[in-house]
């Protein structure tokens, strides 16, 4: 970054009176909360591999405090999805200070082309809407290596199911795809108090670096379907619990070599991966 575009940056309003100028309240509809101190985006800019080398993508930049960090911080290309249209308005000066380096894409982030995106590696660094963080992180994780990394910002309890290991209390489907697809770190929390309005609970940030290679290979729908029957019961043993998948079950559980006395959250991830790739091969029997 030029000491032109960092003197544009700073030149900027403070945040509170880029709410006030548009009108952005925060909507309940849209999952926002604005976490507006500086210090704490800069923090979760500064947790980002790749921001010069490549392409990031902010998700919900609402008025532009997580963007004005990452810009700062060196992002060389970054393109800010956002659903809101007072926000679009809002980040006009945001994205003329940047000095061509701000791309502003209104839309729906699950509706996002990510194959197109240029330069690699990509980064995703965002906030995430609370309504949509889950459905947007199995959508990511479905693309693999595509994506690079993922510094995202998720309620507390989310975080902490995202990087649960078996044994856990918080260890569950979601524990299970994620650790398969990515290598998961929880960063640092950010108390309720730092977002405007404040939410009901904490939040994490949390550091997901894809794998480039699994063993055994599967189909994550598969990884899918075995999860969330084996915890949607996840006090019955495996021998009941699975019983809603559509194969038989003591052949599922002979072909993966798993013990159907055991209970869900006494699995490894990999032992889940084992079981959807035997259910794979029952599927495919004839």
């Amino acid at each position: 970054m030029n000491a032109y575009s960092a003197s544009r940056l700073d030149a900027l309003p403070p945040l509170r009176e880029v709410i006030a100028e548009y009108g952005l309240g925060a909507r309940r509809s849209l999952g926002q909360h604005f976490l507006l101190d500086l210090n704490l985006t800069r923090r979760i800019a500064n947790a980002a591999t790749y921001l010069e080398d490549g392409t990031v993508v902010e998700v919900g930049p609402g008025p532009g405090g997580l963007t004005r960090s990452l810009l700062s911080a060196g992002a060389s290309r970054l393109i800010a999805i956002e659903r809101d249209d007072r926000c679009i308005e809002a980040l006009s000066p945001l994205q003329a200070a940047s000095c061509g380096r701000l791309i502003i894409s209104h839309g729906d982030a699950l509706e996002f082309d990510f194959d197109e995106l240029e330069p690699r590696p990509i980064s995703i660094v965002a906030n995430l809407p609370y309504n949509v963080a889950t459905p947007l992180l199995i959508n990511w994780l479905r693309m693999g290596t595509r994506i690079n990394e993922m510094i995202l910002m998720f309620q507390a309890e989310v975080a902490d199911r995202i990087t649960a290991t078996p044994g856990n209390k918080s260890f569950g489907r979601l524990s299970v795809i994620s650790n398969w697809c990515a290598e998961t770190q929880l960063l640092f929390r950010i108390p309720a108090r730092a977002f405007t309005p404040p939410p009901k609970v904490d939040s994490a940030v949390v550091r997901l670096t894809p794998k480039a290679e699994r063993t055994p290979k599967i189909d994550l729908s598969l990884l899918e379907s075995v999860s969330a029957a084996a915890f949607g019961q996840r006090r019955k043993t495996l021998r009941r619990s699975l019983s809603q998948l559509d194969v038989p079950v003591a052949e599922l559980l002979q072909k993966s070599g798993i013990d159907g006395g055991r209970r869900a959250e006494e699995l490894s991830v990999e032992e889940f991966a084992v079981l959807a790739a035997a259910l794979s091969d029952l599927r495919a029997s004839p």
